[in-house]
């Protein structure tokens, strides 16, 4: 990470460093244990009303991982992670870099995008492609390809007055989001957990922005 860190990010890192000391972090797919009925459906309304913050992901050695042979199947904790964040109602995207040929809006792109996965898709579940909806934002232009700023940016001006969140696997992007107000976490690296810790991301829609 450059030393100019975000305000945002500062704090995530200090509230992630602090939770580690106190070994509050327990495995991701923890995050998705089972509660009281009325219990998640208060948390997941609360949440959705509030509609902050909202975390977008890289999708490929992100969230998903394309073997040698060319099949896709999630990454481990991947699908344990989206299911825990569609259970407090946190809103999820993508930012990821498609050719921009595959169609004139995002839409058309997303859907290529799909098909492209769901055809080379290996996993016993298939992907969670509705916990994304229209938040699936590809290159417009060469141009705008990652890493390039206006995928970022189209996030940040589609999110109100949420936190943003971005996770990927590549310090490179991690650092552009970061430097474009996002709270950024890379994920995949040794001694960390494989994604920021869902109770740190309900914690970020709290904090002072």
């Amino acid at each position: 990470m450059k030393s100019s860190v975000s305000k945002g990010s500062a704090w995530a890192i200090l509230a992630l460093s602090a939770a580690l000391a106190s070994t509050a972090l327990g495995p991701t797919a923890s995050a998705a244990a089972p509660r009281d009925a009325g219990e998640g459906t208060a948390t997941a309304t609360t949440a959705r009303q509030r509609a902050c913050p909202v975390v977008y992901f890289d999708l490929g050695e992100t969230l998903v991982h394309t073997a040698d042979d060319g099949s896709t199947t999630y990454q481990p904790g991947a699908a344990a992670y989206l299911r825990a964040l569609r259970a407090r109602g946190i809103p999820v995207g993508l930012i990821t870099n498609v050719p921009s040929s595959w169609g004139s809006t995002d839409a058309e792109r997303a859907a290529r995008l799909r098909q492209e996965v769901d055809a080379t898709w290996q996993g016993s579940a298939p992907f969670a492609w509705k916990d994304f909806g229209d938040r699936v934002l590809t290159p417009r232009t060469e141009a705008e390809r990652k890493p390039a700023p206006a995928l970022w940016q189209r996030a940040k001006a589609g999110s109100g007055h949420c936190r943003v969140v971005y996770q990927a696997e590549t310090a490179e992007e991690v650092t552009v989001a970061s430097s474009l107000g996002f709270v950024p976490y890379q994920v995949g690296r040794p001694h960390r957990p494989a994604f920021l810790p869902v109770g740190l991301v309900e914690l970020l829609g709290r904090a002072p922005a």
